[in-house]
């Protein structure tokens, strides 16, 4: 599937180089834009090299090293991709970089806090700042947060980074809107990737409990739903918060409760047959 108003269109993408950025990249790319896909490493992914790419027929994937938390960093790219724009506007910011620290509150340090609300936090609002100038009427702006923005995860440092990047992306809906610039937040849930392959076994089992859906998710599922929020398809939504979760957020817990009821339930149901049967065998 390919989504419209990407078609040789420039885009970048934070945090690209493995994951759901990199997911993101290739299905931007396979619908036509020029994609620049940003990330600390030095070397090009493996996953943007020749062969490797999942539409081999579509546009290549321009990438270049970038510390989103770098102010300097910023302003360099906004003055080079100017240069390759000539005065076109860049259509899309997907703001997918991000970093995580399974602390709870009183175990968070004060360097491990700043560090995640520096790239998680800090690192959107200057690439907001940044490219945002580039940009008019029809551009995107698309916010990675967490359905960690939408509960009280017991991250903390991770979980008030994202909080916090709610708000700020209702400010810059607010702010860019009158520019035609559309501002929205996506928040995936518990995403197969690099960063929640380092979860404990006990955490990925009690999300699949609380998961209405009963899975974890898929890097292509967020990459699609990103994909349709920076194209013309989703023209009139802004400052819009979608939850890419199973179900997780929305259901509170309930899923735990409900289950342990009708398990409950089950067992009393079945307690008589079970005496019975005890009595047979005496």
């Amino acid at each position: 599937m390919t989504y419209p108003g990407l078609a040789g269109r420039m885009v970048v993408v934070t945090g690209a180089a493995g994951g759901q950025g990199a997911a993101e990249a290739l299905l931007l790319a396979a619908s036509g834009a020029r994609v620049v896909a940003v990330d600390l490493q030095a070397q090009v992914p493996e996953v943007f090299a020749a062969g490797d790419r999942s539409d081999p027929s579509g546009p290549p994937v321009s990438y270049r090293r970038l510390d989103v938390t770098d102010e300097d960093a910023w302003q360099r790219l906004a003055r080079d991709l100017a240069a390759e724009l000539q005065g076109n506007p860049l259509r899309a910011l997907v703001n997918n970089a991000g970093i995580t620290h399974r602390a709870r509150l009183g175990e968070t340090r004060r360097d491990d806090w700043d560090r995640v609300l520096a790239v998680n936090l800090t690192g959107p609002m200057l690439g907001m700042q940044a490219l945002a100038p580039l940009m008019g009427p029809g551009s995107s702006i698309l916010n990675i947060g967490s359905s960690a923005a939408l509960t009280a995860h017991y991250t903390a440092a991770y979980t008030a980074s994202k909080w916090g990047l709610r708000g700020l992306t209702q400010v810059a809906a607010t702010e860019y809107g009158p520019r035609g610039i559309r501002v929205n937040a996506l928040h995936p849930g518990f995403i197969e990737t690099e960063m929640t392959r380092g979860a404990p076994p006990a955490m990925r089992e009690a999300q699949l409990t609380l998961t209405p859906l009963e899975r974890l998710g898929r890097v292509e599922e967020v990459a699609e739903l990103a994909a349709f929020l920076c194209s013309d398809a989703a023209a009139y939504i802004a400052g819009a918060e979608i939850p890419v979760d199973g179900g997780f957020a929305s259901a509170g817990g309930s899923k735990y409760m409900s289950d342990s009821i009708r398990d409950a339930s089950t067992s009393a149901a079945l307690r008589p047959t079970l005496v019975a049967m005890l009595h047979k065998l005496d």
